[in-house]
């Protein structure tokens, strides 16, 4: 399949599909406390995007070749798992870390993101790991613009995390998104300058690292879906939906209280 420029008018619902998901994640950070569990969290979002935005949550039965349906409508990964964690009845404790990933079609276009949150006091060192986290999401936002490397954007965000002495994982990446929630083509978040696809205007793709504390092994879990490190440290993830502009790059999945660099977890 190959990669799709997206028209201007599509652009524009990938727009409102894009704030729409980040709403979702503005609704929810209330409702982000030790006791709550992560399966009453999936509960509010889902009836905030069927009742009050009319979304469809994509995340609820996506079932690719040889995974079984998802049985949610959000992701949540606690602590030591690294991505598409399914919501159960387990309570958050005071200094978990969490993963909220959000992904809607309104319009039939997708918009997908995910933020973490600390719950309650959580340690210095994952405190830390977020905000690494969050600017090697940002390293990687940074670079992109047309004629610029799909590599260029893996090798920043690499560079960035190894020199804070975390893992980044490969087995995981971004990906393409427009009609489908995963189009050509894939984000790696580790690679060389000046390899893979080149950039053009009117590209649509997520970029998401997963940065570890520890090494960058993974295990799945017999769920099939829950993916954890292998050494069992903490792991962090933000994602944004990006779009190629003319002369560099447009974050799609921005709302009203969509963190900045100022707003993140501040280590006191």
């Amino acid at each position: 399949m190959a990669i799709s420029i997206k028209s201007e008018e599509e652009i524009e619902l990938m727009r409102y599909s894009g704030r729409l998901a980040s709403e979702v994640l503005d609704f929810i950070t209330p409702y982000v406390s030790p006791g709550t569990t992560t399966e009453e969290l999936d509960r509010l979002c889902h009836n905030y995007m069927v009742d009050v935005q009319k979304v469809i949550p994509a995340p609820l039965n996506y079932a690719p070749p040889g995974y079984r349906p998802f049985p949610k409508s959000i992701c949540t990964s606690v602590n030591h798992q690294i991505c598409h964690g399914i919501p159960g009845p387990k309570k958050l404790k005071d200094g978990d870390i969490l993963n909220i990933d959000v992904t809607v079609i309104k319009n039939g276009f997708h918009g997908d993101t995910s933020r973490m949150f600390c719950v309650g006091k959580s340690s210095i060192a994952a405190k830390r790991l977020v905000n690494v986290a969050y600017d090697a999401m940002w390293e990687g936002i940074r670079v992109v613009k047309p004629g610029a490397f799909l590599g260029d954007v893996g090798h920043a965000i690499q560079l960035f995390a190894e020199k804070h002495n975390y893992s980044v994982v490969r087995e995981f990446c971004g990906h393409g998104i427009g009609k489908k929630f995963h189009e050509p083509p894939q984000v790696l978040h580790y690679g060389s300058t000046g390899t893979g696809t080149v950039l053009k205007k009117g590209m649509t793709f997520t970029i998401e690292p997963m940065i570890n504390l520890g090494k960058r092994d993974v295990k799945e879990m017999p769920d099939g879906w829950t993916i954890v490190t292998k050494d069992r440290s903490l792991s962090a993830q933000w994602e944004h939906t990006i779009l190629v502009t003319e002369n560099g790059y447009e974050v799609m999945t921005i709302s009203d209280h969509s963190p900045d660099k100022e707003k993140v977890l501040p280590i006191k």
